[in-house]
């Protein structure tokens, strides 16, 4: 039996990208109907969608026989996943707050099943406090998002995030959510967060990590049908969802909690570990005296993302290393590939409010590959490394992409 997807068209100019959206999903087998909101039909006519369905779309919510033939609980229920595209500033907020005053939102509201929402809007109304309110409440309510991509508006010239993500990338994203996990079978691995390590029983060296990012790809992985491990320094998260947490402090204990992960299929390095400990901790407090400041002694830490990305039985198909710089991001990055021996780094400009914030700007490095990726929420940063990873690892060769 094919899968069903029940596309939902908002009104915005980036609707006329559903239709091609549509011939994308039936190419993959995947049975589509449409439902449009009016102010969708102004930029897409529902006969131009009809014809590419093969029947009528759904657009009124009190229309007297479609109601009773195919109602909007019928159309909610009988189908596998509920897409929206474009997920416009109104839709996002009548779905967060339940609103259901036309056939669109009503359904939206009645689903059971799967919603994946591809925002697009003016960059300005994406940014505004009350459209990441909603974003965030109905990430909350998990409703799962592609997008949005940065570039140019097509209505205003201007330039910025809120672009919707292309077919294609929709397609991807909702053949993942249709299928049991393109990660399904596969052993992941991610740290996250700070480490700490002990002066003496009261202070500590650490950095500013919130391990928000680690978290994400955790969670995305799972999402896809990995079996996540995540080894996790000292963060006020919550384990993602179908994820194994270790909780570990010093980098020492990171890299034996690590090791003690393997064989995995993919090891995302995300965690920032301390480069360098005390080379004693003091068994007491250090006091203040007369003395002066005093001196402590460091060592280096043990090399976790080139630990685990020596040739070997146990190495991972797949190490991730992720690489936070404030100034020439790619070409740190490259460097660190070649010495580390990984595949791939994820290379992130912590220059602004980066750590410990909610929002990324990060370009994916391979060794022959650089793809930049707009500064955007760290959720869509994880949802599109789980995409990247899955094609990857189900490619003959994921190391060498």
């Amino acid at each position: 039996m094919s899968k069903r997807a029940l596309l939902i068209i908002g009104g915005g100019i980036a609707a006329y990208k559903s239709l091609e959206l549509i011939r994308r999903l039936k190419e993959t087998g995947v049975a589509v109907r449409v439902v449009m909101t009016e102010a969708a039909q102004k930029f897409v006519t529902p006969l131009a969608a009809g014809a590419l369905v093969g029947e009528p779309v759904f657009t009124d919510l009190f229309d007297q026989a479609r109601e009773f033939d195919v109602g909007h609980i019928r159309l909610a229920r009988e189908t596998d996943l509920i897409i929206v595209a474009p997920a416009t500033a109104d839709l996002m907020a009548k779905a967060a707050n339940g609103l259901a005053n036309d056939l669109a939102s009503a359904v939206l509201l009645a689903t059971d099943k799967p919603v994946l929402m591809a925002p697009a809007m003016n960059p300005f109304m994406w940014a505004n406090p009350a459209t990441q309110r909603n974003f965030a409440r109905l990430q909350a309510d998990n409703r799962k998002f592609v997008g949005p991509n940065e570039g140019e508006m097509a209505e205003s010239g201007e330039r910025g995030l809120g672009r919707m993500a292309e077919p294609q990338q929709i397609r991807d994203a909702a053949l993942a959510l249709l299928s049991d996990g393109p990660l399904k079978g596969k052993r992941a691995m991610v740290t996250a967060g700070p480490t700490i390590e002990a002066i003496d029983p009261v202070r500590f060296l650490s950095n500013r990590s919130s391990g928000k990012q680690g978290y994400a790809i955790a969670a995305a992985l799972a999402e896809l049908g990995a079996e996540v491990t995540l080894v996790s320094g000292p963060t006020a998260l919550s384990a993602p969802r179908g994820v194994t947490r270790v909780c570990v402090e010093s980098a020492r204990e990171m890299l034996e909690a690590s090791q003690a992960a393997l064989p995995l299929d993919v090891a995302v390095m995300v965690a920032a570990v301390a480069d360098w400990r005390p080379s004693a901790i003091a068994d007491e407090k250090i006091k203040k005296d007369k003395a002066g400041i005093p001196g402590i002694a460091l060592v280096e830490n043990p090399d976790i993302l080139a630990t685990l990305s020596k040739p070997g039985k146990k190495r991972p198909k797949l190490v991730i290393g992720f690489a936070a710089e404030t100034n020439d991001v790619e070409a740190h990055a490259r460097a660190k590939i070649a010495k580390k021996g990984c595949d791939w780094i994820v290379a992130n400009d912590v220059s602004g409010d980066v750590m410990g914030g909610d929002d990324n700007t990060v370009m994916l490095i391979s060794k022959d590959r650089a793809e930049t990726w707009a500064r955007m929420p760290k959720e869509i940063v994880a949802q599109k490394l789980a995409v990247e990873i899955a094609a990857a690892l189900n490619a003959k060769s994921p190391g060498r992409k």
